[in-house]
């Protein structure tokens, strides 16, 4: 998976783990409220993903770019 899509996947993640916190606590749900905190850290953990990809891809390209100046 890209980092794009890593990021987009966490978005949601966090958005639906969120719904489901709201709905659990308005019902009354202790479950559903834990299963969407899970969802929302995943989302989180999957956007950092994202992140880091793009920030090691930044990077590669940095160093491939000053090498490339150098030749």
């Amino acid at each position: 998976m890209g980092s794009t899509s890593d990021k987009i996947k966490g978005v949601a993640n966090e958005a639906i783990g969120n719904a489901k916190q709201g709905i659990g606590k308005a019902v009354g749900s202790d479950r559903m409220e834990a299963d969407g905190k899970a969802q929302e850290i995943k989302g989180e953990a999957q956007k950092a993903v994202g992140d880091a990809k793009a920030a090691v891809k930044g990077a590669a390209n940095k160093t491939a770019d000053a090498i490339n100046k150098k030749l």
